[in-house]
């Protein structure tokens, strides 16, 4: 059955390729990837660096597009779309939290939040309601009218996850969201991430640490360009010597 016929299932990649260069200098940094994110369920993505983790995130974000495969969102395969409409979607049904945030530190952070919703024609007095409901899910309210620059690590990244998840998104990407907080912090950020993947969301989490990853759902293993490994996180003991190797990649 097709991602149509099963509302559930937010993202798919079906044997996605993605090859830099040609001929002797091709670099293959996918090797036909399939992979499947259902509403409510948080992936962890590992592998040591070079393993294709980026790229596999930027593809399922529409940041770039597979050299063979399809990404499928919510039903419908990203290469299907006009480069405007894909843009559209990215605003409207994928969020991204980077490692390195990228607030805007000229606006509060409301204002961040806003943004997309606003970029996508919403009135700016219902973007900031849509702004300030999405900072409370996350218990960031009280900074609402704060510069990232008065805010401590966790809260900014607290902000980048209410800006990933404004409005109607429900697929989440989010690149070693906790690696430049402290280890009581980022255990926080991923409470908040949990909550909000619990809620509906689906996620896909990209991460060096096995403590990390113990939040997921399942934990999906890749070495050049291939899925080596992928398991429930209840039953990952084959996958438990894989962990401690990535860990120390």
């Amino acid at each position: 059955m097709t991602a149509a016929h099963h509302p559930e299932i937010l993202l798919e990649l079906r044997g996605v390729h993605r090859t830099h260069g040609d001929g002797a200098a091709a670099v293959h940094a996918l090797r036909g990837v399939d992979l499947t994110l259902r509403a409510g369920e948080l992936v962890a993505v590992m592998g040591p660096s070079g393993s294709g983790k980026s790229t596999l995130l930027n593809l399922a974000g529409g940041l770039d597009a597979p050299t063979r495969g399809d990404v499928v969102v919510e039903g419908v395969a990203l290469g299907s779309y006009s480069r405007t409409a894909l843009a559209q979607v990215r605003r409207r049904r994928l969020g991204y939290v980077f490692q390195d945030l990228n607030l805007i530190p000229t606006l509060t952070a409301a204002e961040n939040v806003a943004l997309p919703l606003e970029l996508d024609g919403l009135r700016a007095r219902d973007a900031r309601e849509e702004a300030l409901r999405s900072l409370e899910e996350v218990g960031m309210q009280e900074v609402a009218d704060r510069f990232p620059d008065d805010m401590s690590g966790g809260q900014q990244q607290r902000v980048a996850i209410a800006r990933a998840l404004v409005g109607p998104r429900r697929v989440l990407l989010a690149d070693e969201p906790t690696g430049a907080l402290d280890s009581e912090t980022g255990e926080e950020v991923l409470t908040v991430l949990r909550r909000r993947i619990d809620a509906g969301a689906g996620g896909l989490l990209v991460t060096h640490e096995p403590r990390h990853a113990a939040w997921a759902d399942r934990v999906v293993f890749l070495r050049d360009g291939l899925v080596v490994d992928s398991g429930d996180n209840g039953h990952t003991e084959p996958a438990s010597a894989e962990l401690g190797e990535v860990a120390s990649a």
